[in-house]
């Protein structure tokens, strides 16, 4: 409970500071004010019922239809008093409510109502749940920071370093223009709901917690909320907003032509030139290097190999399309993807080896997945040209360090499984004496 107690003073200080930095630099309400807000104004589309659901892994199945029947129930009543006095509405704000209702509630009713482990499992559910929902909020204010704190973009430098690689945003964009519309679709869905597979994955982890009493010691949650907690941080050090920004149109009406360093993406690649900070607007977020969305694409991938067969296809479809999305929407170089790849390796690694106890293998995966993240940034950034101008000497280094990383991962994890006991010999029988 100390321990506990611990974190939430901490991820509650982390909160307020936050929420401090978006008033500060962008004038608008931080994370704990827009999830206060959304107790009675409508909800930004997010992950609130996955919250619920992650949540309701504690609760029996009696009280999870009550749970969810209830969460149904709010979120009409809202909806009817919202068309009742004519209240607008945002285009998929409709609901959600309920959903953060119910999760309030179960924690007071942990509180007021439960006692001994049942508390502990109920108010672990809860804060599950509502960490969920914080981190989707303390992820849009860490991209608004990045945009008003970060002025200018090294998006030259990386896509010269790209050269290494042979441009695989480019020829991915082209690729996928060339598609058609429904297969953009699809992949653009995919790329949008991959909350949605890290809840499908990490509910099959935690369906056995009521009957248990107890949580995993490691699951997909944790993974998914270490990477997003820890990788902003890098978004400060290598500020970068992607092809489609600095070499493209940019979308949704945000960036554009006129902040883009040339009109170039998709169709021709940029060239190869002493690369050098160049200014970006207020609103873009930096928020590239590394790819995070590939940082979580792998840990859904990395924790369904030991599901059923069909989530492990799932896993590899969502690891595949997210790779194509993020490449053919001109979200990120190859670069990022590379260096999104060994950044989850190394987070997955050390929740481990933390877990297991440290050891020399444990300590030795980690170092090595610091240190070639730390050389590609480093390559990045200060060896472009040299990478652009030796294409076949650096693309294969860069692939073969991600390599090392792959390769060290799967033979450590796999040694630290347990070993399963061999089968006693039966003796062999005795002629009887005559």
């Amino acid at each position: 409970m100390i321990l506990w107690a611990a974190v939430g003073a901490v991820a509650l200080g982390f909160l307020i500071a936050l929420e401090i930095a978006a008033r500060r630099y962008g004038g608008v309400p931080g994370p704990i004010t827009n999830q206060a807000r959304e107790v009675i104004f409508p909800p930004k589309p997010g992950p609130l019922y996955g919250g619920l659901a992650l949540m309701m892994v504690v609760l029996t199945w009696r009280q999870r239809f009550i749970a969810a029947g209830a969460a149904v129930g709010i979120d009409l009543v809202f909806v009817l008093v919202r068309w009742a006095v004519g209240a607008e509405v945002p285009e998929g704000q409709f609901f959600g409510n309920g959903a953060l209702w119910v999760m309030l509630g179960c924690a007071v009713i942990a509180i007021t109502r439960r006692t001994g482990k049942e508390r502990v499992l109920l108010l672990k559910g809860v804060g599950l749940g509502l960490l969920l929902v914080a981190g989707r909020k303390t992820g849009d204010t860490w991209l608004l920071i990045t945009a008003k704190t970060r002025p200018t973009v090294l998006d030259p430098y990386v896509a010269v370093a790209d050269h290494a690689l042979g441009n695989p945003s480019w020829l991915a964009g082209r690729i996928l223009e060339a598609s058609g519309p429904f297969v953009p679709h699809v992949i653009d869905l995919v790329y949008a709901q991959l909350a949605v597979a890290a809840i499908v994955a990490a509910l099959y982890q935690l369906r056995n917690v009521t009957a248990d009493g107890r949580f995993p010691r490691h699951h997909l949650v944790r993974t998914f909320l270490v990477i997003g907690l820890v990788g902003p941080a890098f978004y400060m050090i290598f500020p970068v907003v992607g092809p489609i920004f600095a070499y493209g149109p940019g979308t949704s009406g945000t960036g554009g032509v006129q902040w883009a360093v040339a009109d170039l993406w998709p169709h021709t690649p940029p060239p190869v030139s002493a690369p050098h900070p160049v200014p970006y607007d207020g609103i873009t977020p930096r928020n590239c290097m590394p790819s995070l969305h590939t940082a979580w694409a792998t840990a859904i991938f990395i924790h369904s190999r030991k599901g059923p067969r069909l989530l492990r296809y799932a896993g590899a479809f969502w690891l595949t399309a997210t790779l194509c999305a993020t490449l053919g929407f001109g979200y990120h170089y190859g670069v990022d993807l590379v260096a999104g790849v060994v950044f989850a390796l190394t987070i997955e690694a050390a929740l481990r080896a933390y877990d297991r106890g440290w050891d020399r293998s444990g300590i030795q995966l980690v170092a090595h997945g610091t240190a070639v993240f730390a050389a590609l940034l480093a390559s990045y950034r200060y060896l472009p040209m040299e990478m652009a101008e030796h294409p076949w000497v650096f693309g294969p280094l860069v692939l073969l360090s991600m390599g090392s990383v792959i390769y060290s991962y799967v033979r450590t994890t796999r040694s630290w499984e347990p070993k399963a006991a061999a089968p006693a010999l039966r003796p062999e029988p005795q002629p009887e004496p005559v």
